[in-house]
């Protein structure tokens, strides 16, 4: 009897259980993300040693020549490399995902009962927690070399999400890049391809008042130009909210169009 009265319980019907909410697929996926970090730390090396390369590079090589003193160039190009360095690390998200498409993880994952933007989701984790060891690594480089913000904590708090919003939505265009190309070198190639001429073509090394009229003209209109040019302004305390709402236009406008390209060319691999 008692056996009997077993077996009827464990055979009895069970609720099932609540699915997962989108929110909990990509926390889990942003884990993995994390999880990269600890599993692959050599991947830290080209994010800690390239920004602060840049920044001495450029302080010490071309900062007298520019501005008169490392000093004062400091004052001016900081900001700026923050911007860059954000914008060529966004590549990385296209390069990890053309990784882990070559491996056939995304198709264990495509199988599974989950929102279907979750391993994205976990991608931009990955990439915030970049942007931010990346920003914090040159602000304390520059801080060491003598720059100072003008604006205090608050505006540096303000201007690393500024940063935070201009990764995640620059993330969106190699994501798509890491979906249609094969490797990831030829991910890297084509990203660094595209990025070179934007981010040198702008406001973020010299003034553009030196550049032709042809080139300043497309300079003034870079979205990295606006990017840096709201950096400068938050770090100084004197932004304006026309320019964050022109920095932040870009992402907003890349996360928009691209996030439903990156569903659907996932679903349709």
């Amino acid at each position: 009897m008692n056996g009997t009265a077993t077996d009827a319980l464990m055979l009895r019907p069970v609720a099932r259980p609540e699915p997962p909410s989108a929110f909990s697929n990509a926390l889990v996926f942003g884990w993995r993300a994390v999880l990269k970090f600890k599993h692959v730390p050599e991947q830290l090396f080209d994010l800690v040693m390239t920004p602060i390369m840049f920044t001495l590079l450029f302080t010490f090589v071309f900062g007298g020549a520019l501005a008169g003193s490392t000093g004062d160039y400091l004052q001016f190009f900081l900001p700026g490399i923050l911007v860059q360095t954000i914008v060529f690390n966004a590549v990385y998200s296209g390069m990890g995902l053309s990784t882990d498409l070559s491996k056939g993880l995304f198709d264990r994952f495509r199988s599974l009962p989950i929102w279907s933007l979750s391993p994205f989701a976990g991608l931009m984790v990955g990439d915030v927690l970049r942007h931010l060891i990346a920003g914090g690594i040159i602000l304390t480089i520059g801080l060491i070399l003598g720059y100072r913000p003008e604006a205090g904590i608050v505006g540096v708090i303000a201007a690393f999400a500024l940063l935070v919003a201009i990764g995640f939505g620059t993330g969106w265009l190699f994501i798509v890049l890491g979906l249609m190309v094969r490797t990831p070198t030829t991910v890297m190639t084509l990203g660094f391809t595209f990025l070179f001429p934007v981010v040198f073509a702008s406001n973020i090394m010299v003034d553009p008042a030196t550049m032709p009229a042809w080139l300043r003209a497309f300079v003034d209109v870079n979205p990295v130009s606006l990017m840096t040019t709201a950096m400068r302004g938050l770090m100084a305390g004197n932004a304006t909210p026309g320019q964050i709402a022109l920095a932040l236009a870009a992402p907003i406008v890349l996360t928009l169009l691209l996030a439903p390209v990156t569903l659907w060319l996932y679903r349709r691999r």
